[in-house]
């Protein structure tokens, strides 16, 4: 059974590379945004099967939903940082100067 927790991570792993570079070479600050996500979703999965692994699912799923738990805020404040400061759409001015014309 353990070796079947350990190809589940390694091919999440695998999948974290793929988010990694739509993160790197994303076109639009969204995509960015949705990956870096996707990447911290994955990360916890991969922690709550490493507590499988190694026989230590109580602490294991408590570090995993606390990094679940930061990642959303994450989320959350960088999509907020990036609608206000930032534009999300390339080529579209600041909210902060259409509000003033």
């Amino acid at each position: 059974m353990e070796t079947f927790f350990l190809i589940i991570a390694l091919i999440l792993c695998l999948l974290v590379m793929l988010c990694l570079y739509r993160a790197v070479f994303g076109p639009t600050v969204l995509d960015r945004i949705i990956s870096v996500g996707v990447i911290g979703t994955k990360a916890a999965v991969v922690l709550v099967l490493i507590g499988f692994i190694y026989g230590r699912i109580d602490m294991f799923l408590d570090l995993s939903l606390v990094y679940a738990l930061l990642n959303f805020i994450a989320t959350l404040a960088a999509s907020k940082f990036f609608r206000y400061r930032k534009s999300i759409l390339p080529g579209a001015q600041y909210l902060k100067e259409k509000r003033e014309k």
